[in-house]
C-alpha cells in the first residue's frame, strides 16, 4: 500500500464537498489513475486551484513542480510545500528541479507538471512545454493527460474570489512513449497524444492555439 499525503487525506473529504457545492465539480475517468509506479500527470492549466482540484481522487502522494515565482508569497508558499510542491524556473533550463523530478520518478512517485508552463489567459490550451515529455521518455514513465474545463470560467486571472461555474476534471488512460522512435520525436509524439486527449474533453472553441513549442 503506497504511503498517502497526509495534509490532502485531512482536506480530501472538504474540498470535494466545498467544489461539488460551489462549482459542482464532476470528475470523470477515475478509474484509469494508476495507484503505484512512476507517472507524470500533465493536466491543462486554468487557475491556481488546478493542483488541489486535480488531486482530489488520487490516493496516492502526489508532487507538484509550480513555477518559482509561488514560493515569493509567504503564506502561499507555505502551503504549496506542505502539499508536496517544489519551484521550478520556467524561463531557463532549471537543473535542481529536473534532478528532483527525476529522483522522484525513478523512486515511482507521481509527479505532477503543467505542460502549457503557466495560466491560460484566455480559457484556450496553449501550446505544450517539451521537457516534461523528454523526461517521461528518458525515464520510460507513462504520461496520464488531465483536462481541467471550466476552471477558467470560475476564476480568470484578475479576479480575487472565484465564481460559481461548473468544473469538469477528467483523467485520460496514462499513455507511454513509443520505443521506436528516437527520443526527440518520441517526446514529440508523446506530447502530441496526451495533448490530444486533453482536447478531446475540451470545448472545440478553446483548440486554436498551436501544439507545441519548439
Amino acid at each position: 500500500m503506497p504511503s498517502r499525503t497526509p495534509v490532502l487525506d485531512v482536506l480530501r473529504p472538504a474540498i470535494h464537498a466545498v467544489c461539488r457545492a460551489y462549482f459542482r465539480l464532476e470528475l470523470r475517468g477515475t478509474q484509469h489513475i494508476p495507484r503505484d509506479g512512476g507517472l507524470l500527470i500533465v493536466p491543462n492549466h486554468q487557475t491556481y486551484a488546478d493542483p488541489p482540484l486535480v488531486t482530489i481522487p488520487v490516493r496516492r502522494p502526489v508532487y507538484y513542480m509550480a513555477w518559482s515565482r509561488l514560493f515569493d508569497i509567504p503564506v502561499f508558499s507555505r502551503l504549496i510545500r506542505l502539499l508536496r510542491a517544489f519551484p521550478v524556473d520556467i524561463d531557463g533550463r532549471d537543473a535542481r528541479a529536473t534532478r528532483e523530478a527525476v529522483r522522484l520518478l525513478q523512486a515511482g512517485e507521481a509527479l505532477m507538471i503543467f505542460p502549457e508552463g503557466e495560466r491560460t489567459t484566455d480559457g484556450r490550451l496553449r501550446p505544450f512545454k517539451p521537457g516534461a515529455f523528454r523526461l517521461a521518455v528518458s525515464l520510460g514513465v507513462p504520461v496520464m493527460p488531465v483536462t481541467i474545463v471550466g476552471g477558467h470560467d470560475a476564476w480568470p486571472p484578475g479576479r480575487i474570489v472565484p465564481r460559481p461555474s461548473r468544473i469538469t476534471i477528467t483523467y485520460h488512460p496514462p499513455v507511454s512513449a513509443d520505443r521506436a522512435l528516437e527520443a526527440r520525436a518520441a517526446a514529440h509524439d508523446l506530447a502530441t497524444r496526451a495533448r490530444t486527449a486533453i482536447l478531446s474533453a475540451m470545448p472545440n472553441h478553446q483548440a486554436d492555439l498551436p501544439d507545441t513549442e519548439a
